[in-house]
């Protein structure tokens, strides 16, 4: 597509031919259109500007670079190319990561304290002098790409190409979110994300057990919801059932209801899984995550919905399980601990 001259359109092609060519001026006079014109967008545009954009985040400067892929992020969140839009976006996100990284070494180098806080257009001078440039970039922009990262990692496609690399990222943030006090909850629930990833579920009460299948859930509090919509709905066992709009907000549809727990949630070894965690927290035994569901010890009320509001999730029961296969699994299960213990 050839864009015109004006707009978001003539911006991404000037913006994108400036990087290119390695012209600070008229790349900046770029930049500066791209925010301007990106409200009154043509979805052509959008779609086609996106995956442009994050062809060249590459090149772009470590400041605006941060800003291009909340730019790439608001493309996909309107329609552009996720798959072909995330390498450029995840590739800048980890580099960010790793400068912040220095950033936290350089600080506790010379004399630590609570660290600054990026609210800011730009570090100040001084900060730059003690941490060097590029580190106070990555720390500075890191709320920027966890908006740029969040938006790719909505998409299944996204997650299942970034596999090799979600391992990373996240060990990346746990270094930066240890050493800063920070809390980056968005980006690292999204990066442990879980698709097609078969769940034992096991009821307690009953002594049934169900294999059940999760994709796109991006806390407990859905799992929950999900889980008992499957199991309490699909009339297996007894509790209170989500209505089915308390459900239909836990898939794909937006907003929230609220709803009241059916379960607790208990690992293998007896110790609370809490609502607030993620359902990569499930333990896995036998190469399957395994989840005992124990009856509520307390009524807890919440606005059933998704953690990602752009995220479709879902739980599936494959099939209940045969009485010997039950009695297998909760060979492995120890009884419920105290919530405080």
């Amino acid at each position: 597509m050839i864009f015109g001259k004006t707009g978001f359109g003539g911006a991404v092609a000037d913006f994108e031919a400036a990087v290119v060519a390695q012209d600070a001026k008229r790349s900046g006079k770029a930049f500066v259109r791209l925010q301007e014109t990106f409200g009154q967008a043509k979805e052509a545009d959008l779609l086609d500007g996106g995956p442009r954009l994050a062809g060249v985040l590459e090149q772009v400067p470590p400041g605006p670079r941060a800003v291009v892929a909340v730019l790439v992020g608001a493309c996909v969140e309107r329609g552009a190319d996720a798959g072909r839009c995330a390498p450029g976006v995840l590739a800048g996100l980890r580099e960010a990561l790793e400068q912040a990284v220095a950033f936290a070494d350089a600080w506790a180098a010379t004399g630590g304290g609570a660290f600054p806080a990026a609210d800011g257009d730009a570090p100040g001078d001084d900060i730059v002098e003690r941490v060097g440039a590029d580190a106070a970039a990555g720390w500075w922009t890191l709320h920027q790409w966890e908006t740029a990262a969040v938006a790719m990692l909505n998409h299944p496609v996204v997650r299942v190409d970034a596999a090799g690399v979600r391992g990373e990222l996240l060990r990346l943030l746990t270094s930066v979110e240890r050493a800063s006090g920070a809390e980056f909850k968005c980006l690292a629930y999204a990066l442990l994300v879980l698709d097609d990833e078969p769940l034992v579920a096991l009821h307690r009460a009953s002594g049934t057990g169900y294999l059940l299948r999760f994709s796109g859930v991006g806390d407990n509090f859905q799992l929950h919801t999900l889980l008992a919509d499957a199991l309490i709905g699909g009339g297996h066992v007894e509790g209170h059932a989500p209505s089915s709009q308390e459900a239909a907000v836990c898939r794909e549809t937006p907003g929230q209801v609220d709803t009241v727990g059916s379960f607790d949630l208990t690992a293998p070894d007896g110790a609370r899984l809490w609502n607030e965690g993620a359902p990569a927290d499930i333990p896995v035994v036998d190469g399957v995550r395994l989840l005992v569901l124990d009856k509520p010890s307390y009524r807890r009320q919440w606005p059933a919905g998704r953690f990602f509001p752009g995220m479709r999730g879902d739980v599936l029961l494959e099939r209940a399980l045969e009485p010997e296969e039950t009695e297998r699994w909760f060979a492995h299960v120890s009884p419920a601990k105290d919530a405080t213990g």
